[in-house]
């Protein structure tokens, strides 16, 4: 660099150009233009030359404000260059910032800031006036800007560092880093570091650690420092330069070296004796300078009362003490111990050394007596009985009075249904009745006892009552429905196999034999609960329908044994190959079931029954119909129309013109239309009803506005007496006719009337005029 200063200063003009740049540019170790190694071969300096153009960097000083002229920085040479060429800038910076004159000298026109841009690329060209062409080709060089001490240093914001207490001097606490903006390849960029205070316990070196100095950080005297710390660049230069200053924080963490204590020597407690375990007691207040989290005691319990009370921590790390059994009042009313609390630190704090720690405590628990429920021997009862038979009592509950007055206890079975009774001054528990297991096999209840006082307290106790088997229940028959013959089977085949069930609980093996012998089947017992028939001979058929049936013994083998008889139905079927059933004849029974006798007795009854009051009904009537007159009977019959509403419609009647005496010769019909006429009673006598008939036609004919006569039709008079006698059936009760109508009764309501008028005894329509 200083060489190239030195070129510069003694190739300006007036101090021999020549000479200076040959020398210059030897000493750069560049090539000798060929035109400046011999003058006298010419020809040689436009054949060989290796360069035409002669520089190197250029360099110009930041912050220099213009001059006027503006200040010259280098200059352009080439060795094409003659009167008739021109020197052209371009790059960055050409024609604004840095110009070239007609003589090819650079001047630098502005003031330039390193920290914005340190070095310009620029490009040289040699043009031709005449012919505007390049005379050689174009060549790049760099112009520099000089670095000038214009920066300070900068800290970032916020600095902050931490160590754990009672680190080892010469730990590293943080590292601290400014920058400066200046050349760092220069003293203008170069930070030093220094502290301001602190420097009893903190140092800094040049890379901008800071280290401890001593090893006796406490966090529990002082966990936080403030050090102030100057930043200058040009460090070797004590006299200039430019500084920063900063203040950063030391945060000192905390680590567990101090000893856990008890707050207070002694601590005293109530605790009511019904409190139930797991309940707490109180706390026991633990003193730890450490932080929350390097806080962690351990509590050991007194020998023995360790089974009565426990310690566990709490959020806040101190001894919270409960109850593991309940505590008695009459046992004992004071409980005192001691509780030590100790705690594994990491190193001893200087502050606990020559110090007496506080680290056993005396714990006093005062019993506080209360009112108590009768307390069960036992929480849960358990008791087994054989069903059948029994023997009382089968079991007892036990319950006392906790306290000091120990009252009596009573003792009750609320359950209802329950089948045990208990005394209730002994606490015996007797049955109310036999149990069966196979109805059910166990039972659970509760069982109160209760002071013998008025509101006296209860408490309860559980019974499990089990009841145990006995052989009680004979074997039954399984399986029955599978067995059955095939028309095709052979003899000796197996045509089923039956199985037994049993109630009891532990039935033995099963033994089957055939209480009567069959000449068709046998049984083998196979020994496995099950038996096996087998056809002894074949020839049956569905035609047949004669029952077979097997009668098999059964016994358990329990103790007593228990045997039982069942009889077993076999079918005969039509069968398919692998006796696949197709077909099967229902076995026919030789007696009656009870069920199916009662049901034929309860229909007979019912048909009695209904026979006995058909007859009450009929003889009903009769009697009824005799006390009516032969004139009554006249009126039930004197009106028909064909849309009439039968016979025992007799509303719409006037029936007294068939049995009123004549008053009077003339005949008229009631006035207005109807659809039946009205007919008054005529004047004419009984014998004269031969000429009303008469009259009432001829007026019917001649009245237009009547409706035609054979609609109506009034049957009063059938003529004159005749061999046949009289065909009306208004005197036929009274003709004397032996003749018995009683069977109309039973062909139905619809022939009820006649049976009523024909059923009536001539003697009594007689009477009854």
């Amino acid at each position: 660099m200083m060489k190239q200063s030195a070129c510069r200063q003694m190739t300006e003009p007036g101090f021999w150009a020549g000479v200076l740049v040959v020398l210059c540019t030897l000493s750069m170790g560049a090539d000798v233009h060929p035109a400046l190694k011999t003058s006298s071969t010419p020809s040689r300096v436009l054949q060989r030359h290796k360069r035409a153009w002669k520089w190197d960097k250029l360099y110009v000083n930041e912050e220099m404000p213009p001059k006027n002229p503006p200040e010259k920085i280098g200059k352009l040479e080439n060795t094409f260059y003659d009167a008739s060429a021109r020197y052209n800038l371009s790059g960055e910076g050409a024609n604004t910032i840095f110009t070239v004159n007609d003589n090819g000298d650079i001047v630098v026109n502005t003031k330039l800031d390193r920290e914005e841009k340190s070095v310009y690329n620029l490009t040289a060209s040699l043009i031709s006036l005449k012919t505007r062409k390049q005379l050689d080709k174009d060549d790049t060089f760099i112009i520099v800007v000089m670095d000038i001490n214009d920066n300070s240093p900068v800290f970032p914001p916020d600095i902050s560092g931490s160590i754990s207490e009672s680190s080892n001097a010469g730990s590293i606490v943080m590292t601290v880093k400014a920058t400066d903006a200046d050349d760092p390849t220069t003293q203008n960029g170069m930070i030093g570091y220094s502290l301001l205070n602190g420097t009893n316990l903190f140092n800094i070196n040049n890379k901008g650690e800071i280290r401890t100095l001593t090893g006796t950080l406490d966090r529990e005297k002082q966990s936080q420092y403030l050090i102030a710390i100057r930043a200058k660049d040009m460090p070797d230069v004590y006299s200039s330069g430019n500084s920063a200053i900063t203040v950063v924080t030391i945060n000192i963490d905390d680590i567990n070296d101090n000893i856990a204590t008890f707050k207070s020597g002694q601590y005293h407690f109530n605790v009511k004796e019904d409190s139930k375990p797991g309940n707490t007691i109180g706390k026991l207040l633990v003193e730890d300078k450490d932080e929350i989290q390097n806080k962690d005691p351990s509590f050991t319990i007194q020998r023995k009362f360790d089974e009565v009370f426990a310690i566990k921590l709490n959020n806040e790390k101190d001894g919270v003490l409960s109850l593991k059994v309940p505590l008695d009042y009459e046992t004992e009313k004071m409980h005192k111990f001691s509780v030590t609390v100790s705690e594994r630190t990491v190193s001893k704090s200087p502050d606990n050394q020559g110090l007496k720690l506080q680290t056993t405590a005396e714990v006093f628990i005062n019993v506080i007596d209360v009112d108590e429920p009768p307390v069960f021997s036992q929480t849960e009862y358990n008791i087994s009985i054989y069903e059948g038979p029994y023997k009382n009592p089968i079991g007892a509950v036990l319950a006392k009075d906790p306290d000091k007055n120990g009252y009596k206890i009573r003792y009750s079975i609320e359950d209802s249904n329950c089948p045990v009774t208990v005394d209730p001054v002994q606490g015996h528990l007797s049955l109310k009745r036999q149990l069966d297991r196979e109805e059910k096999s166990s039972y659970t209840f509760q069982v109160t006892a209760q002071e013998d006082v008025s509101n006296g307290l209860m408490s309860y106790a559980l019974v499990n009552l089990k009841v145990l088997d006995i052989n009680d229940n004979k074997p039954e028959l399984t399986n029955s429905s599978h067995v059955y013959v095939c028309e095709s089977d052979k003899p000796g085949t197996i045509i089923g196999t039956v199985g037994a069930y049993d109630k009891d609980e532990n039935s033995g093996r099963f033994r089957f034999t055939l209480a009567k012998r069959s000449l068709n089947f046998s049984l083998e017992d196979n020994r496995d609960n099950t038996a096996s028939i087998r056809l002894k001979q074949g020839g049956f058929s569905t035609e047949d329908s004669v029952e077979h049936m097997l009668e098999i013994e059964i016994s358990d083998g329990g103790t007593p044994e228990q045997k039982s008889t069942n009889r077993l139905h076999i079918k005969v079927c039509t069968c398919q190959t692998d006796r696949r059933v197709e077909y099967c004849m229902a076995y026919a029974r030789a007696g009656m079931s009870v069920s199916a006798l009662l049901a034929i007795l309860l229909c007979i009854v019912t048909i009695l029954v209904i026979v006995i009051l058909i007859v009450l009904r009929r003889r009903y009537q009769k009697e009824v119909l005799v006390t009516k007159s032969s004139g009554e009977i006249h009126e039930q019959l004197v009106r028909y129309d064909e849309e009439g509403g039968g016979e025992m419609d007799t509303n719409g009647y006037d029936v007294s013109i068939l049995s009123s005496a004549c008053h009077d010769s003339s005949f008229r019909p009631g006035t207005g239309p109807s659809l039946y006429a009205v007919v008054k009673k005529p004047s004419a006598c009984k014998g004269d009803m031969a000429m009303m008939i008469e009259v009432k036609k001829d007026e019917a004919d001649h009245d237009r506005d009547g409706i035609p006569y054979d609609t109506l039709h009034i049957y009063g008079y059938e003529g004159s007496e005749s061999l046949a006698g009289s065909l009306s059936s208004l005197d036929t009760s009274s003709s004397g006719s032996n003749l018995d109508y009683d069977f109309l009764h039973e062909w139905g309501p619809r022939f009820r009337t006649l049976a009523q008028l024909y059923g009536v005894d001539g003697s009594d329509s007689d009477s009854s005029d």
